[in-house]
């Protein structure tokens, strides 16, 4: 393949990737989004392999092939509420590769670059390397944390931003002598070591409920590892690929940390839950009441008689999967012109677009899928709210306790409708480790157990319920 139909291909591809970002920000187009995605994809691959640089094709396909054979059985096993422990370790990779190329770069044959342009490409090899080291341990520990191998708890080690800056500032003395020295591989390794352990350190000092931030960061860390090795390779789709990921990672990032009130800065640095008032959690404990269980029964008859329902999905609906009888509950409800519709805080579940993805899933209408700000407002003309597996993104101690570890956080206002049920196994706390005051408000009730057994039951309660109202109705008209 001829190297000016690589590059009219790579423009192609680098296209698509653009396109593909597009349709993803919205539902509607989400699938489109994916389509583009691929093909940018297939076509990247296909005239990279057949570059003229390609020449070991038995190497190549004796790597791609198990690679694909892999990846294929993950994709079609995972569940959707692993899927934010799959993204993660896939970052990992990504960083792994980073670092891999830079090593590989730096050991290869005389690249033919002298003055300037030889510098700058070992300044690329450095910082792609360090880059790629933070991302591949990050993702490992940021794995382990969801999948509740390593405790969601931030590790809070003394004098440990001291230890962070000794390890940045280790990064850079080792850098110059990297740079100024004729045997570099040794600082550069040594620098991979620290790096390594600097991505451990900083997201095991992040709590759980950071973790959709976490997730959009090492979105973003493997976006710009993966330019950095563009750079290393003299690769231009790689770069433009890696900056794509690595600004929209950043931007998602952004709008997480803004969702929690929370600066990006203070979630590197920490995590969540840091400095809260073990006296101030156990006084809220006495002073909050006692929380009032419900049925099956009660629930169904609220739901029936109410004209306006909130339904407001957390990380419980996903692992109890419990989305599509969510999904019969709105259909058979909206049949009887019962007002619908959902809320969802921008950091509900364990992934940026969980709850969304979940919904869409089940074929829940995308019109009636309003984020929090479009929402919130609302609460307060609502008949009945169905909280189904959320708990942080509904505290009111966010905004009724400053001394919370979520104070100022915005969330869902759900005790503002007329009633509050919420689905819970238990009154445990939620992923921040923060207790929910919303469970023992007075217009709250509980209804205990697994949320897909009960919303299931719910479901049976209505259709018994909207039947007998149907025949009575055709008895009146008969009469």
């Amino acid at each position: 393949m001829s190297q000016n139909l690589i590059t009219v291909a790579y423009i192609g591809a680098s296209a698509l990737f653009i396109l593909s970002l597009a349709g993803l920000s919205n539902q509607e187009t989400a699938q489109k989004g994916n389509i583009y995605g691929i093909s940018g994809m297939a076509i990247a691959f296909i005239a990279t392999a057949f570059s003229p640089q390609v020449t070991n094709y038995t190497t190549l396909i004796g790597a791609i092939i198990p690679a694909v054979i892999i990846g294929a059985i993950l994709a079609s096993r995972v569940a959707m509420t692993a899927m934010p422990e799959l993204v993660a370790i896939l970052h990992s990779f990504v960083g792994l590769a980073a670092v891999l190329v830079g090593v590989g770069n730096y050991l290869q044959p005389e690249s033919g670059l002298v003055g300037a342009e030889a510098f700058i490409h070992q300044i690329e090899i450095y910082v792609g390397v360090f880059i790629g080291a933070v991302t591949f341990t990050g993702s490992i520990v940021a794995f382990g944390k969801l999948r509740a191998i390593i405790s969601s708890k931030p590790l809070m080690l003394p004098a440990r931003h001291l230890l962070n800056i000794g390890m940045l500032g280790a990064t850079i003395y080792l850098g110059y002598d990297f740079l100024h020295s004729e045997f570099g591989l040794q600082p550069l390794l040594i620098m991979t070591g620290i790096a390594c352990l600097l991505g451990i350190h900083l997201v095991a000092a992040i709590g759980g409920a950071d973790m959709p931030v976490v997730i959009s960061m090492l979105n973003s860390y493997s976006g710009w590892a993966a330019a950095a090795a563009g750079f290393m390779l003299n690769n231009d789709l790689l770069i433009i690929t890696g900056a794509l990921v690595g600004s929209s990672g950043a931007i998602l990032s952004y709008i997480m940390c803004k969702a929690m009130n929370r600066s990006f800065i203070s979630v590197i640095l920490g995590g969540f839950g840091e400095g809260s008032s073990n006296k101030s959690n156990s006084a809220q404990k006495q002073e909050v009441g006692e929380a009032v269980a419900t049925n099956v029964e009660e629930v169904a008859d609220l739901l029936v008689n109410a004209k306006n329902v909130i339904i407001t999905p957390g990380y419980g609906m996903a692992v109890a999967q419990a989305q599509h009888g969510v999904s019969e509950i709105t259909k058979l409800l909206r049949d009887r012109k019962i007002n619908v519709r959902f809320g969802i805080h921008p950091v509900a579940g364990r992934l940026p677009g969980h709850m969304n993805v979940l919904l869409a899933e089940a074929n829940v209408p995308y019109d009636i899928v309003l984020e929090m700000d479009e929402i919130n407002e609302d609460f307060s003309e609502t008949d009945v709210v169905l909280v189904i597996g959320a708990n942080d993104t509904v505290n009111p101690s966010a905004l009724e306790d400053p001394n919370s570890a979520i104070a100022g956080m915005p969330v869902l206002e759900v005790w503002k409708a007329e009633n509050s049920i919420v689905m819970k196994r238990s009154l445990a706390t939620g992923y921040a480790g923060v207790d929910n005051p919303l469970f023992y408000k007075e217009n709250t009730k509980m209804l205990f157990g697994d949320a897909k057994a009960n919303v299931d039951a719910l479901l049976v309660a209505l259709r018994e319920k909207t039947s007998k109202g149907k025949a009575n109705n055709k008895v009146l008209v008969t009469a």
